[in-house]
């Protein structure tokens, strides 16, 4: 049985079970959505953020990449996945939050504290070195204080949420709405391995929820 067999399965149970539950809240989504939370969270198979959240459909509006980083902002033509989510939660929606949610054991966070694809061409890991070079700057600050170690990644997976925050101040439509209180940014950090949840603080440190 192939993984897609898998999918198609897990549906039948979902049609059968989850959907008749909340047929009504199926309904009422099938009129348009309303979430107030937009979150950033890293592609990986094992951070789900509905799951982690215990959310039900339609209250989160969620975008996934490698290792949960917004890039600045730049109007320079190109197609910007996380540019136009951004956009569309913040000045279509009207989202209230925007959480970006690091986690443990992130491989692009393992691919930037090792550089391994650093020169490959794309197809063989250029466009995951290219990606995650946007962590360099944090980088170097952390392998300079802890080394390329388990301390060394768990502060770049923490420091990965910072910089992502950083950028998303440098869209001009959200500093305008953090300001008056229309817009908040919180950045938090699952742990795979014992399951909490930590979120950040004003002063950019992390404590468990």
């Amino acid at each position: 049985m192939s993984g897609f067999d898998d999918l198609l399965a897990g549906y039948g149970r979902f049609r059968r079970d989850g959907w008749l539950r909340q047929r009504e809240r199926w309904a009422e989504l099938s009129t348009g959505q309303s979430p107030r939370v937009m979150i950033i969270a890293c592609s990986d198979s094992r951070v789900d953020p509905a799951q982690i959240f215990d959310t039900s459909p339609g209250e989160m509006f969620v975008v996934r990449n490698i290792a949960n980083l917004v890039p600045p902002f730049e109007a320079d033509g190109g197609r910007h996945g996380v540019s136009a989510a951004l956009e569309f939660a913040v000045t279509q929606l009207e989202i209230s939050d925007i959480v970006v949610l690091g986690h443990g054991s992130c491989g692009g966070v393992a691919a930037a504290l090792s550089r391994r694809f650093r020169d490959a061409p794309p197809g063989a890991g250029g466009f995951i070195a290219h990606w995650v070079d946007m962590l360099d700057d944090a980088r170097d600050r952390i392998v300079a204080a802890h080394g390329t170690g388990p301390e060394a990644i768990r502060a770049l997976e923490l420091e990965t949420v910072r910089v992502s925050l950083a950028n998303l101040r440098s869209f001009p439509f959200v500093p305008d709405r953090e300001a008056d209180g229309r817009l908040r940014l919180r950045g938090a950090y699952f742990a795979i391995a014992d399951g909490m949840l930590h979120v950040m603080d004003d002063q950019q440190q992390f404590h468990p929820a």
